[in-house]
């Protein structure tokens, strides 16, 4: 956006911190109408958000009050979630909590992963925002049910660690909802391995979580429910491949284990 509004000649301000002294007012002298916030990674005070004469306006990636929060795309994903969407929102000193102004709905691919939700959801935040704009004066804020909010925190790299004995379809929505970052990471023989894409697959009772077994001809990975078939993989250091090809430049086999990072 930056790069964008100085080929334009827009006037572009970067603020290291909001809450220094001199903001709200530098943000007053701008005189507008209202302000638009979108992935912004810091709690706005009181006077920032009052700074222009109709107040500010959140775009979230998330229906409203579930899903609050820095990752909302990322936790609904991993939560094996089946629909999203987007929410304008007057914004007030909360985290997420204004009043909301509008929603929209969409379904989440049953093999989306968050990056890619991501960019299907910013062109869907982008209509929502123009016809927000475009209806303020006729839009009646409605109060968010508190007590049905959900949080979706900043992810972390551990949040991607795998633990085989959760069940494979909630192994792979992690790794769908870690796509593109941090990615689900596991431990092999031969050193960590991100997966990046993989499939819940049936399998037959006996081998311990995080085993190696056979599986229609190729190998899947048992998982404290089912097992898991990776899809796409990445050694550390290494490029992206597909999981046969990994395997063999891995000899890794029916009978191999993995486990958590």
């Amino acid at each position: 956006m930056k790069e964008r509004a100085l080929r334009a000649g827009v006037p572009f301000l970067q603020p290291a911190r909001l809450r220094d002294a001199e903001w709200p007012d530098r943000l007053r002298e701008l005189r507008a109408d209202v302000a638009v916030v979108v992935a912004f990674g810091q709690i706005l005070p009181k006077a920032v958000l009052e700074a222009p004469a109709r107040g500010s306006i959140n775009v979230h990636a998330s229906l409203l009050p579930r899903y609050r929060g820095a990752a909302p795309i990322q936790w609904a994903i991993i939560r094996g979630e089946t629909r999203t969407g987007i929410t304008t929102f007057q914004m007030d000193e909360g985290m997420d909590t204004g009043p909301i102004l509008l929603s929209r709905a969409t379904d989440i691919g049953p093999e989306e992963t968050a990056g890619e939700l991501a960019e299907r959801l910013s062109r869907l935040g982008a209509d929502v925002l123009l016809e927000t704009l475009a209806r303020l004066d006729t839009l009646t804020p409605l109060p968010q049910r508190h007590d049905e909010a959900t949080l979706a925190p900043r992810l972390k790299k551990s949040d991607g660690h795998i633990d085989w004995a959760r069940s494979a379809p909630e192994l792979v929505n992690l790794a769908r909802g870690c796509n593109a970052w941090p990615g689900a990471l596991t431990a092999t023989p031969r050193g960590p391995l991100t997966i990046w894409r993989a499939r819940a697959v049936l399998r037959t009772a006996g081998a311990a979580p995080g085993t190696l077994i056979a599986h229609d001809g190729g190998v899947a990975v048992a998982a404290g429910d089912g097992a898991v078939l990776p899809l796409e993989v990445q050694p550390e250091n290494r490029r992206r491949l597909a999981w046969p090809e990994y395997l063999r430049g891995a000899r890794l086999e029916a009978g191999a284990r993995l486990a958590a990072p």
